[in-house]
């Protein structure tokens, strides 16, 4: 597995499986079986990574004896509830793998399905998104909405996917790790990678019907998941250079404000009107105000992207690939041929 073997000098693992776990007791001893099963047959080391996002129902300690007993099983326990988007961040952020695999812990996504997601990632791909599209899910709570969803995220952003809400996913680790995720960002993850340059496919899975227990993301996150989507066509759009968002928002408004001024000037001269509380004039004043403040948000907005690329040590790109680099550089790396 030559393609996985691309990121930390030490290359630990090949496979990192990343399960954020809420509240599912009864589902976690057959999870961690199936999975088991389809990493041992197969070629690759890996570990599974069980994220506990403040379950009360035992499931954190069934983890944690799990993790005792099977040395590929590792727990990272957060302190209480904090989303599915922020486990599963916890989760990427402890991994140790070449390739990321993230899934569900309620055993609707089928375990099965790795070893061809595997095979895509080493032939080029960075990025392998699972697609339910037989999903055995309730029509009205579950299905309706999600389409609505995948399809204002995707007209909105640009980025053609079927199942953006799918959490069955392959990743190459260095991509994972510059994914910033919070909020219900997760569900975002194709839009942020197609940001950052990644090589996309999509691929049909299989989606089993829940066994056990109740769903514990449904259609109450719709509203943040649509704020979400503000915040993200911002991040693909403006976020490296703010000032071409409120600059030009500053010149409209501006525009504006000065042909009413200029309209309420001629009322003047022209036709001798008396401007006191003529709203012509009370809306020039108050669109160069604004004008202003655009301007002074750009101003601000420039001086902290700035910021943070040299305070955290980021860079507005992504290096794909080193060649004939030396060891002490960073990024994927090979021999000139």
């Amino acid at each position: 597995m030559n393609n996985l073997k691309v990121t930390r000098p030490e290359d630990p693992v090949d496979v990192s499986i990343v399960v954020p776990i809420y509240n599912e007791l009864e589902n976690v001893p057959i999870l961690l079986g199936e999975i088991t099963a389809v990493m041992q047959a197969g070629p690759y080391s890996w570990e599974l990574i069980c994220v506990d996002d403040g379950s009360t129902d035992g499931t954190a300690e069934a983890l944690a004896q799990a993790a005792n007993s099977q040395p590929e099983v590792k727990l990272v326990r957060l302190r209480r509830n904090f989303g599915q988007t922020a486990a599963m961040q916890a989760g990427i952020q402890h991994a140790s793998g070449n390739v990321v695999v993230t899934m569900d812990g309620d055993l609707q996504n089928d375990p099965r399905d790795i070893p061809a997601m595997l095979e895509k990632i080493d032939q080029g791909a960075d990025l392998v998104l699972g697609w339910r599209r037989q999903r055995q899910d309730r029509l009205f709570s579950r299905k309706i909405p999600s389409r609505i969803a995948n399809w204002l995220i995707s007209r909105t952003t640009g980025v053609a996917v079927h199942d953006l809400g799918c959490t069955l996913k392959a990743i190459r680790a260095d991509l994972a790790r510059n994914l910033e995720l919070y909020g219900e960002m997760h569900r975002f993850i194709p839009v942020l990678a197609h940001r950052l340059g990644a090589r996309t496919v999509e691929m049909e899975t299989h989606h089993r019907p829940r066994q056990f227990g109740t769903t514990k993301y449904g259609i109450g996150r719709t509203t943040r998941v649509v704020l979400d989507l503000l915040t993200v066509q911002f991040l693909l759009k403006y976020f490296d250079s703010p000032m071409k968002l409120f600059g030009k928002m500053g010149l409209i408004v501006g525009a504006l404000s000065w042909l009413c001024f200029s309209a309420a000037g001629i009322m003047k001269v022209l036709g001798g009107v008396d401007l006191t509380g003529n709203p012509l004039l009370i809306l020039s004043v108050l669109g160069t105000i604004l004008s202003v403040q655009f301007f002074g948000l750009g101003f601000l907005g420039e001086v902290n992207a700035r910021i943070y690329f040299a305070a955290n040590g980021k860079q507005n790109y992504q290096v794909r690939e080193l060649v004939n680099f030396g060891p002490g550089s960073s990024g994927p790396r090979r021999r000139a041929a």
